[in-house]
């Protein structure tokens, strides 16, 4: 059971990765192809709220919690004795690359800055949408 649940923190945690990356993706072709959503206020502070928390726990911890939880359901592993499912492995290895620890919080940032400039590239529309005065109302008695 721990097992699953481990996998199922991994694709959590994959699922996160790729709403960040993602994102940013479809932001730049969503701007390209005229697509008004990729405007949208709430979903571009999201985005970047969620790069930023990426970017503010690199800077407090050297391993995000997710992993720490996928570890602790595991009952801890080393990446040579992985025990789970090979969809588990595979979605561990997706986002953990064999890489020196602080090459994480420097493309981490470099990312962050690529998010932050997609606000000038593409201009987040602030207006909100008022319902007009103008607009007749009826009135139920």
């Amino acid at each position: 059971m721990y097992q699953l649940l481990a996998d199922l923190v991994v694709t959590i945690h994959v699922g996160y990765v790729a709403c960040v990356v993602f994102g940013l993706i479809l932001i730049l072709i969503g701007h390209a192809r005229s697509w008004k959503w990729v405007n949208n206020r709430w979903f571009r502070g999201i985005h970047l709220a969620m790069i930023v928390g990426v970017v503010l726990r690199a800077l407090i911890w050297t391993e995000c919690p997710l992993t720490w939880w996928e570890r602790d359901l595991r009952g801890g592993f080393e990446p040579e004795h992985f025990e789970g499912s090979p969809v588990g492995q595979f979605l561990h290895n997706l986002i953990h690359p064999e890489l020196p620890l602080w090459v994480f919080p420097l493309v981490y940032s470099l990312f962050a800055l690529l998010v932050i400039a997609t606000f000038w590239l593409v201009p987040v529309d602030w207006k909100t949408e008022r319902i007009s005065s103008s607009t007749p109302q009826t009135s139920s008695q």
